[in-house]
């Protein structure tokens, strides 16, 4: 039976890591946590379930998670956030392919968000992402903060059953702290790369963002929790476009 080493990384997850260890027993053969200097009590926790605790001031998404990996004992990597958990059905998916893992493949997962209150069935479900993979064709890419897992040529996907669980943000204002946060990170990105962005930019990618969650994905299903996150990604798009547009205007002074 191929072995399969879980990779996590924290920062400051004290409330939140126990539940995604937990939902590893039975599953991970081994855990390894890479954590970005957390100062609560992240570290003690997570040493309840692992002795495999790296300590790395943060790089970047992509960049800590393939530290991660760098240090995994096997080539199957489980990647989870400190927010997230396997469902039972998820677990059990998983343990219905651990015999047979094809190293041709991928496998992927649709991952549920509960949001201040509840449960989003539609803006941000099914939300389908690859956390499942071999590192000897498979690794961590994309644009920070939005990584993902970048596939060889040639490497099918294969859909499980069941959810992974993320429990994203308590509160409002907790989303706003991240909108902040991923924002300068995102236009710091844009910037990198030059990519042109105008005066209709953010309202733009600010009004499909809107429309594409809570129309298109029948967002105001989910009730007022609905209208909130395709409001507040609205601004996150919006203002992730505004930041670079400021840059552009005044390089020398704008701080993002």
């Amino acid at each position: 039976m191929p072995k399969i080493s879980a990779c996590i990384i924290s920062f400051n997850e004290e409330q939140k890591i126990e539940d995604c260890l937990r939902s590893l027993e039975g599953i991970a053969d081994e855990i390894i946590v890479v954590d970005s200097l957390s100062t609560d009590r992240t570290i003690e926790i997570a040493g309840r379930y692992t002795d495999r605790i790296y300590h790395q001031k943060f790089l970047g998404y992509a960049e800590q998670k393939n530290l991660a990996v760098s240090h995994a004992s096997h080539d199957w990597i489980l990647s989870l956030d400190c927010d997230e958990r396997l469902s039972p059905q998820l677990r059990q998916a998983v343990l219905e392919v651990k015999d047979a893992l094809d190293e041709r493949c991928a496998y992927r997962m649709p991952r549920k968000t509960f949001y201040v209150y509840r449960w989003l069935e539609h803006c941000w479900y099914p939300d389908r992402k690859v956390r499942l993979f071999n590192r000897r064709n498979a690794r961590w890419g994309g644009t920070n903060p939005h990584d993902r897992v970048v596939l060889d040529a040639g490497v099918n996907v294969v859909d499980l059953k069941g959810d992974i669980l993320h429990y994203s943000f308590s509160s409002i204002s907790e989303h706003l702290r991240t909108i902040d946060s991923f924002t300068e990170i995102g236009a710091r990105e844009i910037i990198a790369k030059g990519k042109p962005v105008s005066l209709l930019s953010p309202l733009s990618h600010g009004l499909w963002t809107f429309i594409r969650l809570y129309i298109l994905k029948r967002g105001f299903l989910d009730g007022f929790a609905g209208f909130v996150v395709a409001t507040l990604s609205f601004m996150h798009a919006f203002i992730k476009y505004a930041k670079v547009l400021m840059h552009q205007r005044n390089p020398g002074r704008s701080r993002l």
